[in-house]
This record gives C-alpha cells, structure tokens and sequence, in this order.
C-alpha cells in the first residue's frame, strides 16, 4: 500500500456554502452516475481548481489525472469512482482530463498517468501512479481517511437523497463578503476573491478565516497562468533574479512543494544585500502564515531565517 502520510493541517475558511453547492459532475466514460452519487465525483478544470483546493480544507479530495487516450486510465478511473461513491459523500473525487487542463499537471509535475493524488487542508498526498487493484485501491483510501481524521479533514459533502440535517445543526450563513469571496473562487477569478476578503478584514481585522483565505487566494492568484517550464528557466538563468525566484516559489508551495520553496527564497535571502532583502522576507512569513506554524517545515524555515537575520 502506498506511504500516505501528511503534517499537521492548519485550519483555514468555512467552506460550507463551496461544499453545499450543486455540483457540475459528469460520469467517468461509460454509464451516468447514480442520482444518490451526485456531488461526490466532479470534473475539474484550471479554471476551477481553486475550489476544489478551498474544499480540502474540510473533505478530503482525491485527484484523478487522466488522458482520454490512456488505456490504464480507462481501467483505474471506474475502479475509484466506485469506492468514491461507496464512502456516501466523505471524499470528493475531482478528475483532471491532463490535455485540457496543463496547469493542474504541471503543479503535481504529472510525468506519467494515471496520477491520482489527494487534497488534505490544500496540502497534496502522494496515492499512487499506474493502475492499481481494486484492492489496493481500497486499502490507501482507507489509509487516506485515517490521515484526513488524524488532521481534522472529516467533513462531508450532501449526497442527493440523503436526509437533511436537522435545522438546529445546518452551518449558520456566510457573510457577505465571505460569500462574494467564494463566488469568485467557483468562478477562477482569484483577484475579485482578493479583494472581497481584504474588505472583510478591513471590517474585522481579527476575522481569521479571512485572513487565511486571503493569503490562499493571493497565492492562486499570483501563480494563475504562470508557465511552469519557462518559469523555472527564467529562474535558473538569472539566480539572484528576486520576481523570477518568488515566481517559481509560488508554484512549488501551490504544487506542495513546501521545502524546496522555503529552501529557494531562504537561499536567496542569504546571496542578497541588505537592501534587497525585504521582498523575499516577506514572501517568507505569508508562505508561513499559509502553511501554518504547526507544520515543522516552517519552524526549521523561520529557525535558518532568523540566523541570517543576526
């Protein structure tokens, strides 16, 4: 069975009203979904991956990145629909058709398919590559759970026919703000989001869950239709290059690749003037607000920061 294992997962937005809405889902090829299924297995696009990152925060989210013309895809894809669909709503299934959608690919450096990673609290899971038993694949969704529940990723998402909560339990409303902040994320339009949640903390300096949303959407925004390739040479041809290292340290977090992120700007830190210095500090400290101080990652980060500080 693969190695699932995550660090601990800061908590971040309330993402009841994203998980309550009707979903756009299609069935994998071949038969429709059952009604009772609907909402649990959903087709994700560039556009739309905000949500599905936002949504990890509170139900665990398995990835499914596949090619129309990939015969094991065909053979792995129905096999984990079937378990998704088994589990009545405490995993999501979001599959990536990688032609489509480049820049999911690229952020999870997909080299061959099928891929299927999990989402827990925006921070990618390693599941496995290739076509797996149904066994197996069991056996690591069952692994995935258990990790998701060690880290307080237990949510649900409505399954159509289910009974309704009771009224004196449903989530209570979204502000405003936070409701317009949410729209824009379904919709891809991460600058929008940006701002309604920086109004919301101009209201309320002390509302957390804005202040956790805000440094996700930034980073969504600012690595929206970012080339991964050219980025990455841009950055090795010029290394003391500030905008084109913090370009390529803002795909590697949202690729989860924390370290080598933290491990780039903390490099660039140390070859740099003085003077030159604030920008990636800066980056530094929202990238450990985002990844929480809990994660030891950052405590090693902010450990070497302060070294080169004094």
């Amino acid at each position: 069975m693969s190695d699932i294992s995550v660090a601990a997962l800061r908590g971040a937005v309330d993402l009841s009203t994203l998980r309550n809405r009707p979903q756009a889902a299609q069935a994998a090829q071949g038969d429709a979904a059952p009604a009772e299924s609907a909402g649990v297995v959903v087709d994700v696009t560039d556009a739309t991956f905000g949500q599905v990152l936002e949504l990890s925060r509170t139900v665990p989210v398995v990835v499914d990145l596949w090619a129309e013309w990939c015969g094991p895809c065909k053979q792995l894809s129905p096999v984990i629909e079937k378990v998704t669909r088994e589990l009545g709503g405490r995993v999501v299934l979001a599959k990536v058709d990688v032609d489509a959608n480049p820049q999911i690919a690229q952020a999870f450096r997909a080299e061959s398919i099928p891929m299927v990673v999990a989402l827990l609290g925006g921070q990618p899971v390693p599941m496995f590559t290739g076509a797996v038993p149904e066994q197996q694949v069991r056996e690591v969704f069952a692994r995935l759970l258990e990790v998701a529940a060690q880290n307080g990723v237990t949510g649900t998402v409505p399954v159509e026919g289910a009974p309704a909560a009771p009224a004196e339990e449903q989530e209570a409303p979204l502000s405003p703000l936070h409701a317009e902040a949410y729209e824009a994320i379904e919709a891809g339009d991460y600058a929008r989001a940006v701002s309604a949640y920086e109004r919301a903390l101009a209201e309320n300096p002390r509302d957390e869950d804005a202040k956790a949303g805000l440094g996700q959407v930034r980073l969504l925004h600012r690595v929206q239709g970012l080339d991964l390739q050219r980025a990455r040479e841009e950055a090795a041809a010029a290394p003391l290059d500030v905008p084109a290292q913090l370009r390529v340290a803002d795909l590697d977090v949202a690729g989860g690749h924390v370290e080598d992120a933290f491990g780039r700007l903390l490099d660039l830190f140390a070859s740099l003037p003085g003077e030159d210095r604030a920008p990636v500090r800066e980056r530094l400290v929202e990238f450990f607000d985002l990844v929480g101080a809990a994660d030891p990652r950052v405590a090693a980060a902010r450990t070497r920061l302060a070294s080169l500080l004094f």
